[in-house]
């Protein structure tokens, strides 16, 4: 039987994340072609796209700022929500925070950010979890990455990030103008053009925004 594991690196070239070159990531050439065949692992058709597979706008944003301004997540714990490939919980790691967790409901994903984390030599703990009931389980950063592409997700998002920045966690959102990014109470913390796959974005880049989310 293929293993998550097994999958990821079959299907995947670690390589650097276009925008952040200091982190290499397992990532997929073909997008097409892995999202069928992971379809065809599981025997269900009409999931969701391997979001652990690519680099996207959002999180290549997010690792981006958090490398640049390590002091936001230095000697304090973080939790990177729908984590994807880990790229935001990796980029943490590296700038020097105390733990890093990856939370993603794809076993793929967890398997994947386990293999990404190995491969720069930090350590994350990938959590195999829906998070979105709580409240950040006490992490002092909370990073989501390109969350807000779906209303559904975003429903259920916001109010965990709320409830994350209310009892006083830092949360930090990297979004690319997806379209239920939440109006209001956000603070714009760097802006920045990401190089992103035109097979999935239809375009070559993306201008992608780090917001803050205010009290």
């Amino acid at each position: 039987m293929v293993t998550a594991r097994s999958f990821v690196r079959e299907h995947t070239t670690l390589r650097a994340a276009p925008f952040v070159p200091e982190i290499r990531l397992h990532l997929a050439d073909d997008p097409l072609a892995v999202w069928e065949e992971t379809e065809r692992q599981l025997g269900v058709t009409g999931l969701a796209p391997p979001f652990w597979a690519f680099a996207w706008a959002g999180g290549q944003g997010l690792a981006r700022y958090v490398l640049d301004h390590p002091g936001v997540v230095a000697g304090r714990r973080v939790l990177d929500v729908a984590s994807g490939s880990g790229l935001a919980a990796i980029a943490s790691a590296m700038a020097g925070a105390a733990a890093v967790t990856a939370a993603d409901i794809d076993q793929f994903a967890v398997a994947a950010i386990g293999l990404n984390a190995a491969a720069n030599g930090v350590a994350v703990t990938a959590e195999p979890a829906d998070v979105l009931g709580g409240d950040g389980d006490g992490a002092d950063v909370v990073l989501a990455g390109d969350v807000f592409y779906h209303k559904s997700l975003a429903d259920r998002m916001v109010p965990f990030l709320d409830r994350a920045r209310s009892r006083g966690a830092l949360v930090l959102i990297g979004d690319p103008g997806r379209a239920y990014l939440p109006a209001g109470r956000l603070a714009a913390q760097a802006v920045y053009d990401v190089p992103v796959s035109r097979e999935l974005e239809d375009a070559c880049t993306k201008r992608v925004t780090v917001w803050a989310r205010s009290g």
